[in-house]
């Protein structure tokens, strides 16, 4: 989960199940097969306890791929995570892992108990709305260190739009709406008659189970807000 918008892909494994990015392994650390952690998400209490198995990101190449990994202990040095897995006795074996991305299984039922809080796939592909009218298409969220971006698909391109409450002031998940109060100029050059052209709109919804992000944060969002964790 995530108080900005997370996920590189969503991987769907069944139709309540997917596996959610939830760090990446940056270098090794000491000789003792410990590593150092970038984590996507705000909840790594949950997330990275001894006993998780995650499945690794990997290149074909790695003597990784197609493997698992499973926490042994995450200690923190200097306000910084560092986990000991599984597998992995001494630094040589750290450093074959460096860069691996981290998956774990996720319900797609879950839903966060955060207040204005929402799984990123929960907002992929829903409508947003201006003053009552469908203007696009809700398809990705980047995460970036001040705010994080919503890719809005337009008849007449994409819009990127800042998720702070100023700007999306209301998010609909069982209504299937993303509400936006938009700045001058930040729809500027949609025409009118493009917004109600539903079949255009409907061609940028991506296909179902599959949502994406190109950057490296948590695993939930909350409007306007960024964890310090991320």
């Amino acid at each position: 989960m995530a108080s900005a918008y997370v996920l590189t892909w969503l991987i769907q494994i069944s139709k309540n199940e997917t596996q959610l990015r939830v760090g990446r392994l940056t270098k090794a650390h000491g000789l003792k097969g410990a590593i150092k952690l970038e984590m996507f998400t705000d909840d790594p209490e949950r997330r990275f306890v001894p006993g998780s198995v995650f499945t690794l990101q990997v290149p074909t190449t790695s003597p990784w791929h197609g493997k698992t990994l499973e926490l042994a202990e995450l200690r923190w040095y200097n306000g910084h995570p560092v986990g000991f897995f599984v597998g992995v006795p001494d630094r040589t074996a750290a450093e074959s892992l460096a860069k691996a991305i981290l998956w774990i299984d996720h319900d797609l039922t879950e839903v966060t108990d955060e207040e204005d809080a929402w799984f990123d796939h929960q907002l992929v592909g829903l409508a947003v709305v201006r003053d009552g009218v469908r203007i696009g298409t809700m398809t990705q969220i980047d995460h970036l260190p001040a705010q994080d971006l919503l890719h809005v698909s337009t008849v007449s391109g994409e819009v990127l739009v800042p998720f702070v409450k100023a700007i999306v002031p209301s998010v609909d998940v069982a209504g299937g709406t993303i509400t936006v109060t938009p700045p001058p100029g930040l729809f500027e050059d949609l025409p009118e008659s493009a917004i109600a052209d539903e079949a255009a709109l409907a061609a940028a919804v991506l296909p179902t189970g599959v949502s994406t992000d190109s950057s490296d944060d948590a695993d939930a969002v909350r409007a306007g807000d960024r964890l310090d964790s991320n």
